[in-house]
Parts: C-alpha cells; sequence; structure tokens
C-alpha cells in the first residue's frame, strides 16, 4: 500500500461538526425515539473527535423531558469542548423548552429564530387521577406494599397531601439544579434584577430584545458560522441514523400488536410536550 506522504504546509479547510437534537427527551425504549444520553453518546464522541473542528454546532429542536438525560447529555458535550478546546455554538430552532434549554446552555452562544421558543426554566410533573373512574365501573384497587411511601401518588387512590408534599420537594430540588445549570453557563449575561425561572417562555425576538440574556443573537447556523469562522468553513452532520422500518414507513408485525398501546400512549406523550409550545 502506498503511503502519500502529509504535506505541513497544506492548509486544511475548517470545518463545522453540526449536531442535530430533536425531539423529547427521555430514557430510549424500542419503538420510541427520543434524545437520551445513551442514543446521543456515540454522535457527539464522533463530531468532536472526527479531524479537528473549528466549531461544534448543536441543531436544538426539543420542548424537554427528563431532567437526568438532559443533564448527561450537556455534560457530555461540555466535557469534550473543554477537553478539545472547540468553541460550541447552539441553534434554537422551533423550540429550545425546559431540558431543550437545558441542552443549549452547554454552548458557549446561543442563537435563535426570532419565532423560536425559548425558556420554559422550570419542572412539571403532570399524572391523571382515576380513582373516581373505577369506582364508578365497580373496581377494587388493590395494593400491598413494605413501607409506608413505596405506593406514592397512585393515580387509582385518592391524592395524598402528604404525597403532593413530598413531590414538591422533588420537583423544588430538580429546579435548584436547573437554575444552577443555567447561572453557571449563561454567568453575567443574566440580568441580575429579573426572575427568569419561573417557568415562562419568549419567542427569540423576545428574548434578545428584552434582554433576557437567554440567547446571545438571532442567527441560523449557516450564515453565522460562517461569518464568523469565515466563508470556506463547511459543514459536517452528524444525527442519529433512523431504523430502516421507519424509514419505509413500515411497521413490523410484532410491534403492532403487544407494543400498539404503548406505543400510542408514548404518542400522546410527545404530542402532548410539543403543543404546550404551540407545535
Amino acid at each position: 500500500m502506498k503511503l502519500i506522504p502529509r504535506l505541513p504546509f497544506v492548509k486544511k479547510t475548517p470545518f463545522a461538526a453540526v449536531i442535530r437534537l430533536h425531539g423529547p427527551i427521555g430514557v430510549s425504549r424500542p419503538g420510541a425515539p427520543v434524545l437520551s444520553d445513551a442514543a446521543m453518546a456515540p454522535i457527539i464522541e464522533r463530531a468532536f473527535s472526527r479531524g479537528k473542528p473549528t466549531a461544534v454546532a448543536l441543531l436544538v429542536n426539543s420542548p424537554g423531558g427528563s431532567p437526568v438525560q438532559s443533564a448527561l447529555i450537556a455534560s457530555r458535550i461540555r466535557r469534550l469542548a473543554d477537553e478539545k478546546k472547540i468553541p460550541v455554538h447552539a441553534f434554537i430552532e422551533d423550540v429550545a423548552a425546559s431540558g431543550g434549554y437545558w441542552i443549549a446552555c452547554a454552548a458557549d452562544q446561543i442563537w435563535a429564530d426570532p419565532t423560536s421558543v425559548v425558556g420554559s426554566i422550570g419542572v412539571i410533573s403532570a399524572s391523571f387521577g382515576l380513582d373516581d373512574f373505577i369506582s364508578r365501573h365497580g373496581i377494587e384497587r388493590r395494593v400491598h406494599t413494605a413501607g409506608g411511601a413505596k405506593s406514592f401518588l397512585d393515580p387509582f387512590r385518592p391524592e395524598k397531601d402528604e404525597d403532593v408534599a413530598r413531590l414538591k420537594r422533588l420537583l423544588d430540588d430538580m429546579h435548584v439544579s436547573f437554575k444552577e445549570h443555567v447561572t453557571a453557563r449563561r454567568g453575567a449575561k443574566l440580568p441580575s434584577s429579573r426572575d427568569l425561572f419561573t417557568g415562562d417562555i419568549w419567542t427569540g425576538r423576545q428574548a434578545l430584545e428584552d434582554e433576557t440574556g437567554l440567547i446571545d443573537g438571532l442567527g441560523h447556523v449557516v450564515p453565522t458560522l460562517k461569518d464568523i469562522y469565515g466563508e470556506k468553513l463547511r459543514f459536517v452532520p452528524y444525527a442519529p441514523k433512523r431504523p430502516l422500518f421507519r424509514r419505509i414507513g413500515a411497521q413490523m408485525g410484532a410491534e403492532i400488536g403487544a407494543a400498539s398501546a404503548g406505543a400510542l400512549l408514548d404518542a400522546a406523550e410527545e404530542r402532548a410536550l410539543w403543543a404546550r409550545y404551540g407545535l
């Protein structure tokens, strides 16, 4: 095999690695494509490690989801950026809310479209109470536990004040972690006189004009990065590969029976996440 010598005086064309982060954030399950650290880890690692990127761009389009997975993904991005000394830019598409904004804060700079939805720095827990429903239909709920808190917030039993108080403590603690992350990453860019951690949302234009400090400017990935790093900058995309049966629009027969109910619930939950932001 003939080796081609490297010519040290030949300048390489600068390039940006572009990582697409699209969808709700949660624990990966078969048939339920979501953003998770396990799914994104190899993609993020390749984006930072192949060649020497001039910059890494995150295309964020997520209504949020799991705080833990959001933190894991953001931490992985930050660790690699610091180790390899590569600047990171986040570009918000339709929405970067809640966990989506948590991930966007892993970047050194955050950019948005004027109509992007940004923020929702808060924590939410939503469920249903079905105790009256099963009572009307003559259904008796039987639960046996070892440990008084094991049936915490059972949706088939009346809500207990102590359960609600316990949940509130958990949500408040998660909210503290979210606020600490945003404050650590955005630092002096955040106005000290305003509370931005109420769960409120802004459009990209509002976030910039109201001087919230949540974003650094309005812009899209190609023109913005070419303006910063030069017109010769090229872009190398990185994104999860969709399974073949999803690409061709087919469903495997085994999924359609046993998993159909779970798939419907997953789809409904995902739809509700996007719907919060009018999408």
